[in-house]
């Protein structure tokens, strides 16, 4: 799949994933896999039941995708950890789409979700190698709160105090 060269940010929809888009979904998280930007231990367990993982808490979490022109170039979970606090999760865009604002579209969606559901505090991890996320997470305010070693690689962990920001403009 190659970008279309007139590729427009604003003809993008971001909506929650239905059973149709379990495939696609399960495909970018494989792909992610084969790139290298999965933890060794990630059993995928989320992907796999996307409606446990993300629909079966009352609305507490979600699955988005996001479409152009009816096809599904990217995707983010946001999953309840405790009572006012989510983990991001399985931000994802197809290579032929990345660095053209999709991950940010997706990663506001998902602060805005955040928002909406009174979540205080947003976390996620990324492993050192994905440049181009954590200086995405950077610009959206998440601060690094500290490095970890899962076998050869360094995770970092990300986190965003909603409740340190009345105005509620995180993105």
């Amino acid at each position: 799949m190659t970008e279309p060269e007139s590729f427009n940010l604003d003809e993008i929809d971001i909506r929650l994933a239905g059973t149709a888009d379990f495939p696609i979904v399960r495909e970018l998280y494989v792909a992610s896999i084969l790139e290298g930007r999965v933890r060794e231990n990630d059993t995928g367990a989320d992907i796999d039941d996307l409606v446990k993982g993300y629909f079966s808490d009352e609305g507490a979490s979600g699955f988005w995708v996001a479409c152009y022109h009816g096809t599904v170039i990217g995707m983010i979970g946001v999953q309840r950890t405790r009572e006012n606090t989510a983990e991001m999760r399985r931000l994802g865009v197809r290579p032929d789409y990345r660095r053209r604002g999709v991950g940010r579209r997706l990663l506001e969606h998902a602060l805005d979700f955040c928002q909406q559901r009174g979540y205080l505090k947003i976390v996620l991890d990324v492993r050192i190698e994905r440049n181009p996320a954590i200086s995405l997470f950077d610009a959206c305010g998440f601060r690094l709160s500290r490095t970890r070693e899962i076998g050869d690689h360094k995770v970092l962990d990300f986190f965003l105090d909603l409740y340190s920001d009345p105005g509620g403009d995180v993105g």
